[in-house]
């Protein structure tokens, strides 16, 4: 991934949330969790790590590797998403606060103009600097490899 000077956001990129929710509907996708937001969101619930898999999520096969990813309703619909917005706004995984800024949508302009046809805040709204962008892409967390019932004991953060 580009960093700084020698990518094509190199000016920063426009975008602005419209909350259409768009980005958390209507299709199948992955949102992958990691050891401290399954805590996180456990603790919202004030439920066990397990019992938050167990009803929440469920493990991919990534080929390599298996992650830890939240389930979709029947609709696609990621599931927390209800009457009109995210029921775990403020404890959101990371892959939700950082959208759009993920590697598969910088890569090119061509990349982010797609993302456009999806997401109507995209080009639009302030302009976020590459700064700004490159943080979003260098906070993400590590990935626990998971199944998880198998990494009883063991940091969360270890491959």
């Amino acid at each position: 991934m580009p960093m700084q000077g020698d990518s094509f956001y190199s000016n920063g990129l426009r975008f602005w949330c419209t909350e259409c929710s768009r980005c958390c509907r209507f299709d199948s996708g992955y949102v992958f969790l990691s050891d401290s937001e399954l805590t996180r969101l456990a603790n919202r619930f004030s439920i066990s790590k397990q019992d938050f898999i167990d009803r929440y999520c469920r493990v991919v096969d990534l080929g390599m590797v298996s992650r830890l990813t939240l389930r979709e309703q029947k609709n696609l619909d990621c599931v927390f998403w209800k009457h009109g917005g995210c029921t775990v706004y403020d404890d959101r995984p990371l892959q939700c606060r950082s959208f759009p800024f993920w590697p598969a949508h910088l890569g090119s302009p061509g990349q982010w103009h797609d993302l456009q046809r999806e997401c109507p805040g995209i080009n639009v709204g302030p302009t976020h600097s590459v700064t700004t962008i490159d943080s979003w892409l260098e906070t993400r967390e590590r990935l626990p490899l998971l199944d998880p019932r198998r990494q009883e004991g063991k940091r969360g953060d270890e491959e």
